[in-house]
């Protein structure tokens, strides 16, 4: 496996350029999430698993995580903003909702008979 990258750029860039492995998608992978940045992530592949494996959860923990396309921009309707000590968090895509609500599920009952979850019936 071969690393290639330039050294650290203050305050939190660290510029990995290329990693190539040979068939060890799991080191790859360790090597990979093991730095304390994570804004944006690429695989190039024609193994439709490798890519599946990459974005997965088990995968790259980037906040952009690409196949078959660079790492330089952003998509802006996307949720970007970048992971771990990158980025300014989720605010700047499709997520920014998320920071200032909370999801919840209610049901209202206007009728005045108790009803029971699911049609219930005792």
């Amino acid at each position: 496996m071969c690393i290639y990258h330039i050294g650290n750029h203050p305050p939190t860039i660290r510029i990995v350029i290329m990693m190539k492995y040979n068939g060890d998608l799991d080191n790859a992978m360790e090597l990979h999430n093991d730095v304390p940045q994570g804004l944006s992530s690429a695989i190039f592949t024609n193994d439709l698993l490798e890519s599946e494996y990459f974005l997965s959860c088990l995968g790259s923990d980037c906040g952009i995580a690409n196949v078959n396309l660079g790492t330089s921009g952003a998509e802006i309707g996307l949720a970007f903003g970048g992971e771990k000590e990158t980025g300014g968090g989720r605010e700047s895509g499709s997520d920014a909702w998320k920071y200032y609500m909370r999801r919840q599920s209610t049901t209202v009952n206007w009728s005045g008979k108790t009803v029971l979850a699911q049609g219930i019936q005792f």
